[in-house]
């Protein structure tokens, strides 16, 4: 496919995208690449849905909490 180039850039046809929601676009060489961002990676997912541990400063001694339950 080749598509017109103006001062804005260019437009990708939304069906060439995959249902994706968002995209990364990167600069090789001389190529751009889009790549649709995967939702399924479960780094997406940190922090949805945090748990109770009674635990008032866990983010900030996390360190000092993780490291003296595996010893």
């Amino acid at each position: 496919m080749k598509v017109k180039v103006t001062k804005k850039g260019i437009l990708i046809p939304k069906r060439m995208l995959a249902g994706a929601e968002e995209v990364e676009i990167k600069k090789e060489d001389n190529a751009v690449i889009v790549i649709p961002i995967d939702e399924s990676d479960p780094i997406f997912h940190l922090g949805k849905n945090p748990i109770n541990s009674g635990i008032r400063d866990g983010s900030f001694n996390h360190d000092k909490y993780l490291y003296s339950c595996s010893k």
